[in-house]
């Protein structure tokens, strides 16, 4: 045991310091506060029937809550098979939230960085500076937690999967079985992919290596190890994965249902949708500046010293006048905050890599040896020009229209979370080349190249930034025109406060181009004291540990906070319902609808579902059927019809004058199902669609012909006195009592989704099909009958057995590997 600790005291060391420096980054998380409540209580507002069924039913993977019903797959949903699960939860359990991300973000990126055969220290350091990239940092402020536990596994992935090529088969592929499988449980497809595409690269230079070197066999073997655990990977999250492709063809990433009243395209979201956040080409100097292009979109620059504060000064008002006001129009006037770069509508903040990781990543394009550079440079090269997006759109473009599932992610730019985690690998294998490469002096001759590239940069930066950067928002003219207008044509005004703030801008970018040539300069200074045998590899390792943390703790400061950090707090103090809902909430009917239009836009509706099974809410992954429903009978004005077959039984206006609420029952709502007089066949979504812009729903259906047959299975007609009722209600097990002389088409005002719910009448399996684009509706047959609807989808539950069948394996092949390290470690630990 002693032995086993003074072999790993440094690593302990080193894990000790990563504890200590979550401790007092989120020292407000270990006292219980928390970050992004403002993302968890929307969410919670999704989640709302989900949780007040789980007493009742564990696994509910159907919620009416919001638009008027969706699968539960990307809202919350368990997966209790899943080994994933489990250990998420272990470490959730141990670790407040973002400590524990933020401790695999650190021991994750050690472990790629021990396996690259760098020293304690300087891994330890390389650990840090992913860690503290901003943008993921920034992603723990916002509350993005699934996106940043996904980034986190990048790291181990890639140090598992250079295992196994390597040579090291068994321990690398079970490794990269299992950290395949926390990746990809993270639930965050959009950064697994973008992951893939680097490992894609450094694959392809591994073959074109083992092909020059006559190593094919070997390649090819670990290739099989890695196919294995690949395999081995995505059967443990058989379910999940299952359950998402399927649910993913039916949403707004599926593919579109209309084809001529449409803008969106064929499949896949539209190209400015996923364009909205795209890099800026000159933004990019953020990676060594961080203020190169204004930061975030705040107003935390805008003090009273800042040359905006001082326009209004000089007419009179005082500090915290002008500091309020200057916020007030950076918040509120296109163009006019600090950051002036093309992402709309709002940044948090820039990607800054570290001015010190920068420097030492030029550094290695010089110095590093390894194969591995010319596969970090090219993921690089690859990955930020797929982040302009709609700004440099000459490779996207390739990659969206032809590229499988590129077109289904937006927010192009959070694709350099791969760029961040390269930079600092080459950049710490520039030192690692220090530390053992004997030629010195050509060292010494690369180190000076370096300093001038990288040093040059930063002084054009300081002494003339307007070579490189205009410091002038793309849409800075039209808010000029606005704030002149809001000023009363004072256009002299404006256009003065528009320079003050191009003033401000070059300030900011400036300081912080300083910072960056101070701090380049001490990590030349270090390395040529190194070179010049003035101190050893462990002092060198150590100061760059310190200063590494000290860069990017800094910057990293300016986004998170203690500030950032609120207690918890229960919803119900937080979001109150209104005399109006709470009059609603009395109806004891268990299903129907609301329709709040005092609220907002109706897909960004985080309040009403609260308190109502809403027609609105929010979800990135809602049914492309009803978002273009919204589209379509929603936008130029509200369709009363279908608002009544969706059963919206309470509609809330505000009075145009006073803005007060005010709800009206609504008297023509359809109810939770009915029998209709007559259907009405069309042919395809768009008659489908226009046929139900005007109708009654109440009296005809408006059926696909599609389903001609299955209605016309046996004769149908109708009857007067026909009964149908809701008799029990659960969101995924629906049960109604029928009683008709005549076989008769009902229409239920439950969403029609084919994978998963299932018909039963009597207690046998029939067929149902869908009506009025997309209501479920079914032939219900003469006499009184039991009908239910049970929401059963086999992507869940047949992928939960698989997922049990490959974690067991996942526990067999990580125990079989660890026996095999024990067993060829034990004649070593003999022999000492």
């Amino acid at each position: 045991m002693n032995n086993w600790i003074k072999r790993n005291g440094t690593h302990l060391a080193v894990i000790g310091i990563f504890l200590a420096i979550c401790f007092f980054y989120l020292t407000p998380a270990f006292q219980g506060k928390t970050l992004g409540q403002s993302d968890v209580i929307g969410a919670q507002s999704t989640q709302k029937e989900i949780h007040d069924y789980r007493a009742k039913d564990t696994t509910i993977l159907w919620t009416n809550q919001i638009f008027g019903g969706m699968p539960t797959f990307q809202i919350w949903a368990p997966y209790p098979n899943n080994l994933t699960t489990h250990i998420v939860s272990a470490v959730k359990a141990t670790f407040p939230n973002p400590v524990d991300t933020m401790l695999i973000f650190l021991l994750g990126t050690y472990f790629l960085f021990t396996v690259l055969k760098v020293n304690p220290w300087l891994a330890a350091a390389g650990a840090v500076a992913f860690t503290f990239s901003t943008y993921n940092i920034i992603l723990l402020v916002a509350g993005h937690s699934n996106q940043a536990f996904a980034i986190a596994f990048f790291a181990p992935v890639l140090a598992s999967i250079i295992l196994t090529l390597r040579g090291n088969y068994l321990t690398g592929g079970a490794l990269t079985a299992f950290f395949l499988a926390m990746e990809i449980r993270s639930n965050h497809v959009q950064m697994t992919y973008y992951l893939m595409l680097a490992i894609f690269i450094l694959i392809g230079i591994e073959l074109y290596h083992a092909i020059k070197d006559k190593t094919t066999n070997a390649f090819l073997k670990s290739i099989a190890y890695l196919a294995g655990a690949t395999l081995l990977a995505l059967t443990v999250n058989a379910s999940i994965l299952w359950s998402t492709y399927d649910y993913g063809t039916e949403t707004i990433r599926g593919q579109s249902n209309l084809k001529q009243t449409t803008k969106e395209p064929s499949n896949g979201l539209a190209k400015d949708y996923v364009y909205q956040y795209s890099q800026g080409v000159a933004e990019s100097l953020t990676f060594l500046v961080p203020n190169a292009a204004g930061g975030g979109s705040g107003t935390d620059n805008l003090d009273q010293n800042s040359h905006v504060a001082k326009v209004f000064t000089a007419k009179g008002a005082t500090d915290e006048q002008a500091v309020g006001t200057a916020g007030q129009i950076a918040s509120q006037v296109p163009g006019l905050s600090m950051y002036w770069g093309p992402k709309r509508p709002f940044t948090f903040g820039p990607h800054y890599f570290g001015a010190i990781i920068c420097f030492l990543f030029v550094l290695g394009l010089f110095v590093v040896k390894s194969r591995l550079k010319w596969w970090l440079l090219g993921t690089v090269v690859l990955t930020m020009l797929l982040s302009f997006g709609g700004n440099w759109p000459y490779l996207s473009d390739i990659f969206f229209h032809y590229f499988p599932l590129y077109n289904k992610f937006r927010a192009v730019e959070s694709i350099l979370a791969v760029t961040c985690l390269c930079f600092p690998i080459l950049a710490l294998l520039a030192l690692r080349e220090f530390t053992t490469n004997p030629d010195k002096a050509l060292l010494l001759k690369k180190l000076k190249i370096s300093f001038y590239i990288t040093g040059g940069l930063t002084l054009i930066l300081i002494v003339v930034p307007t070579l490189l950067l205009s410091f002038r928002a793309f849409d800075q003219t039209e808010g000029v025109n606005i704030l002149s207008q809001a000023m009363k044509g004072d256009s002299a005004m404006a256009n003065a406060i528009s320079n003050a703030l191009i003033q401000d801008r070059t300030a900011l970018e400036r300081a912080d181009a300083i910072r960056a040539f101070i701090l380049i300069a001490i990590a030349f200074g270090l390395l040529w004291a190194y070179l010049k045998q003035k101190i050893n590899t462990t002092v060198m390792s150590v100061v760059f540990f310190a200063i590494i943390l000290f860069d990017m703790w800094q910057i990293d400061k300016r986004y998170l906070k203690d500030a950032s950090f609120q207690d918890k707090v229960d919803v119900s103090q937080v979001v109150a319902p209104r005399e109006i809902d709470q009059f609603i909430m009395k109806d004891t009917d268990p299903d129907f609808r609301v329709f709040d239009m005092t609220v907002g836009p109706i897909k960004q509706d985080t309040y009403t579902p609260f308190f109502h099974k809403s027609i609105s809410g929010y979800s990135a992954a809602r049914l492309k059927r009803y978002d273009e429903l919204l589209d379509n009978q929603f936008t130029n004005s509200v369709n009363q019809d279908v608002l009544d077959m969706l059963n919206t039984k309470y509609i809330i206006t505000a009075d145009q004058k006073s803005g007060t609420a005010s709800m009206h029952a609504n008297a023509t709502a359809c109810g939770h199902a009915w029998f209709v007089k007559s259907v009405k066949y069309v042919k395809g979504a768009d008659q489908e669609m226009q046929a139900i812009s005007s109708f009654s729903p109440k009296e005809e259906a408006m059926i696909d012909e599609q389903y001609k047959n299955v209605v016309e299975a046996k004769p149908i007609s109708f009857d007067p006195n026909a009964t149908i009722k809701l008799v029990n209600y659960n969101p995924q097990h629906l049960v109604y009592q029928t009683g008709s002389t005549v076989n008769s088409v009902a229409v239920f005002s439950e969403i029609y989704y084919s994978k998963g719910w299932k018909m039963y009448i009597d207690g046998t399996e029939q067929p149902y099909y869908r009506a009025d684009y997309l209501l479920r509706a079914a032939t219900i047959p003469l006499g009184n009958h039991k009908v239910e609807f049970i929401f059963h989808p086999a992507s869940y539950y047949v992928g939960e057995n698989i997922s049990l069948a490959g974690s067991i394996l996942l526990v067999l092949a990580l125990g079989g590997a660890g026996f095999a390290e024990w067993k060829k470690k034990k004649p070593e630990a003999k022999k000492a």
